[in-house]
């Protein structure tokens, strides 16, 4: 899963989608409202596929727990990430059943379906179906659905375009001028 350019700002809510970049800010837009504004180096900004999950083993990355609860859902929303402590736990739970009861706060699991769903919403996230075509004994080929992965489309591209060095001129030389001198015969 690439979540690339998806960020979290910390006191601010929801998910922003870095926009552009300036010499000490980038420019986000906000995926809940739409606004966009500068966020300089002095707030604490996480890009989403940088953020883990704690468990009792290794840390679980959260396009991870994504990828799990898209899988777990059929593609469809999850639940409020307003209800009640023991319905979030719960379902939490299920998606990840190793995590860390300790380490990973209630105001953490909120905001793990809270991203999941706007994610949804904007159509960040999409399962696809890998396809393998196989041959049957009478020679026909037939698709069938092997694996399902989950994948972020990306929806902004990047043009990038190259310029061809210049030519190099050819040198130019300028000829010496010719002096004339008398001679001095006939004194």
């Amino acid at each position: 899963m690439d979540l690339q350019g998806i960020i979290s700002i910390s006191g601010r809510p929801g998910l922003f989608k870095i926009v552009t970049q300036g010499k000490s800010n980038v420019i986000v837009e906000s995926l809940i409202d739409k606004k966009r504004f500068p966020a300089f180096a002095s707030e604490k900004i996480s890009s989403i596929e940088d953020i883990s999950i704690f468990t009792s083993e290794e840390d679980v990355k959260l396009t991870e727990v994504f990828a799990s609860l898209l899988t777990q859902n059929e593609g469809k929303e999850s639940i409020n990430h307003k209800v009640e402590e023991s319905v979030l736990r719960s379902a939490f739970t299920s998606v990840l059943p190793n995590y860390d009861i300790d380490r990973v706060y209630l105001s953490d699991i909120r905001k793990v379906f809270q991203w999941y769903n706007l994610l949804l919403k904007e159509g960040l996230l999409k399962s696809e179906v890998i396809e393998e075509t196989e041959a049957t004994p009478d020679g026909k080929v037939e698709k069938e659905a092997k694996k399902v992965k989950t994948e972020v489309v990306k929806k902004a591209t990047k043009k990038v375009t190259t310029k061809e060095p210049k030519a190099a001129k050819p040198a130019v030389t300028k000829k010496a001028p010719v002096v004339k001198t008398g001679s001095s015969r006939g004194k």
